[in-house]
């Protein structure tokens, strides 16, 4: 009965409509594409026997890959229909907006030219499928990141566009996000308002860990916090904040225990080495706090209550931390459970809606 009552204030908060910021949909083929596409790019896809870009990301045998009921007789993959995505999180969760991230394989294509015209054709197929479709949704612009300049291309050609709100990258990337290749994204994103996701993910034909390759698939799984954490460093220390001052980065599917510690180790080492990076002109923190953002789910919460409750105060931000089904892979049974335990009903209205108010445009 206690362990009940904990949760009955995120309950009320949740009755009154949230904004989930990591939805994931699916390609159900890469045919159904075809339509957004132009002759060459469908012409080379047949004739070279391509059958379709799934990354392997959630295994169909992971149990953590797919809730209960998001499996589709059709054969499709999870998260390709929209009436299943209706009646699993729009409906029951009383939702206002729900962002889609699209994790469809274009950053695993070597060709920078295909890579271009399968991004634009899948946000082609997001407006025309879903977001048209469904008023409550709203999408992350795929980019090919592997040529940043046409990635900004595709920025301003959707970026006044009020479906997309934010610009999606995957955590695991060819260099570190910091580098200045990259920046003509982040310039683009800047002008349009656009946040930067980075979500968990991607392919760069190095190893998944620092050290090697992994023999496990929960090895591959929980290392992606180092890439974040990676991700982090690079982009503050490499002056991105500095040269970009509107940009706000958030981090889908990352977890968020692990952050108080490095922003830590980030301040304590450089008031020592500062002289080395003197665009960094204050506590690394406290840009952290100003910049970036982080999803809830999946949630690393402590047997005690009150463990989690403390490293979420370490954060010394009320205004980080974005609510999040990540639909539709499974990771709590109810809807209690997808918000920590004894949260302070202040607080948990925050993450369920004002944050992401005040990240994105709604």
């Amino acid at each position: 009965m206690d362990e009940l009552m904990m949760r009955e204030h995120p309950t009320h908060f949740i009755q009154t409509g949230v904004i989930d910021c990591d939805v994931h949909h699916a390609v159900p083929s890469i045919q159904a594409l075809f339509p957004y596409l132009t002759d060459r790019w469908r012409d080379y896809i047949v004739e070279h026997g391509i059958k379709g870009l799934e990354p392997n990301y959630y295994p169909k045998g992971a149990a953590l890959s797919a809730r209960p009921g998001s499996e589709l007789s059709s054969g499709h993959p999870p998260g390709s229909d929209l009436d299943t995505l209706r009646r699993q999180v729009l409906d029951p969760w009383n939702v206002q907006y729900a962002i889609l991230n699209c994790l469809y394989g274009v950053q695993m294509i070597h060709n920078e030219d295909w890579a271009q015209a399968m991004a634009s054709a899948v946000n082609d197929w997001q407006l025309a499928e879903w977001l048209d479709k469904e008023p409550r949704l709203r999408a992350s612009m795929v980019v090919a990141s592997q040529n940043p300049e046409q990635a900004a291309e595709e920025i301003h050609r959707l970026g006044r566009h009020p479906g997309f709100v934010q610009v999606l990258l995957l955590v695991r990337s060819e260099m570190l996000y910091g580098k200045k290749h990259f920046w003509p994204i982040y310039e683009a994103a800047q002008q349009y308002g656009l946040p930067v996701g980075i979500h968990a993910g991607g392919m760069t034909g190095y190893p998944t860990m620092p050290v090697g390759w992994p023999s496990y698939y929960l090895e591959d799984y929980v290392s992606h916090a180092q890439a974040f954490q990676s991700q982090i460093v690079s982009l503050i220390t490499e002056g991105v904040f500095q040269r970009f001052p509107a940009l706000r980065v958030v981090l889908l599917e990352s977890g968020f225990t692990w952050l108080p510690a490095l922003m830590w180790r980030l301040d304590k080492n450089w008031k020592g080495l500062r002289r080395e990076v003197p665009w960094v002109d204050r506590l690394p923190s406290e840009m952290i706090r100003e910049h970036f953002r982080l999803t809830i789910q999946p949630l690393d919460e402590a047997p005690v209550p009150e463990h989690l409750l403390q490293t979420m105060a370490q954060l010394r931000s009320d205004d980080m931390l974005l609510f999040s089904t990540d639909y539709p892979h499974w990771h709590f049974d109810t809807k209690e459970e997808a918000l920590p335990a004894k949260l302070p009903p202040g607080l948990a209205k925050k993450i369920l809606t004002e944050n992401a108010r005040a990240v994105y445009r709604f």
